[in-house]
């Protein structure tokens, strides 16, 4: 493992994935001062590959721009001996795919968590360049690995990878099927010009999830859950409360332009349901209890 990249220590692996891998990490200042962070970089065997290390710096450049209390912060970008990196905040708790596997959890706190992303999104949504365009952001891979919970209750997307923005000039994303299959949206697929409504379809798949345990469009094999994300036929719903119904399908509807408008829009509709409006303590005190 390694020990050391730039002015941080490692500590300890924090998780792994295809193309990249995070360690906690420390950096030490004057007086005793020290700051643990998440140390993001390419493994081992991906560390030569030209357009991985481009994405990261990308990746860097792209969150350099964000800031918000639902989106995990990126301190740094940094190269020790040609090794590209990036601190970031470090989220002490879980992520929701780890939360409770195949479980349902309280709709009240779902419910919370949705809202608490559909924020995120509003803003990943409208974030403008100097000149005030729009960058046509979208985040491509919402799912529950890449939805951190503190253990204050905090609700915080991350991993902005492969991340979207029509006025980057660089396209090395393009046409690519990346991201998470079951929670891609039908476009997605299809491999076509993507719109924040993307990411709103992926949302409500989530949400899905969250409420019953299991996800809307899955099946056997990859390619037949593929399918049936294309199809995107109405999901089975005869399980979750009735109020929650119309929500769902609006969010987890094929075409696009029949999804809520705006990320804000979803968080307006969740907003109006007859539910116990419940907070991030209450999301703490679960976690705690878990």
């Amino acid at each position: 493992m390694l020990e050391r990249l730039g002015p941080y220590r490692i500590l300890q692996p924090l998780g792994q994935g295809g193309m990249s891998q995070v360690f906690v990490a420390v950096r030490y200042g004057a007086s005793g001062f020290e700051k643990k962070v998440a140390l993001k970089t390419l493994p081992a065997d991906q560390l030569t590959h030209d357009r991985w290390t481009r994405a990261l710096i990308q990746e860097a450049k792209l969150c350099a721009q964000l800031n918000h209390r639902n989106l995990v912060q990126v301190y740094d970008l940094g190269v020790d001996e040609g090794v590209y990196y990036l601190a970031m905040e470090l989220v002490q708790g879980v992520d929701l795919k780890h939360l409770r596997p195949h479980q349902p959890l309280p709709v009240e706190l779902a419910l919370f968590i949705v809202q608490e992303l559909a924020l995120a999104l509003d803003y990943v949504h409208g974030v403008t360049d100097a000149d005030g365009r729009s960058l046509g952001l979208v985040h491509r891979d919402v799912s529950p690995s890449n939805i951190l919970l503190s253990d204050a209750g905090e609700v915080k997307l991350s991993d902005f990878g492969i991340a979207k923005a029509t006025l980057l000039t660089d396209a090395t994303w393009g046409r690519f099927r990346k991201g998470t299959i079951a929670y891609m949206s039908p476009e997605q697929m299809e491999g076509v010009s993507l719109s924040a409504h993307s990411d709103q379809f992926s949302l409500g798949v989530v949400l899905y999830e969250m409420l019953s345990g299991f996800r809307p469009f899955d099946a056997d094999t990859p390619v037949a859950t593929i399918e049936r994300i294309q199809e995107a036929k109405p999901p089975k719903l005869d399980h979750l409360p009735d109020d929650l119904h119309p929500l769902l399908l609006r969010m987890l509807s094929k075409q696009h332009h029949e999804r809520f408008p705006t990320s804000r829009d979803v968080y307006e509709a969740i907003e109006a349901l007859p539910y116990r409006r419940v907070s991030a303590f209450a999301l703490a005190d679960f976690l705690a209890a878990k």
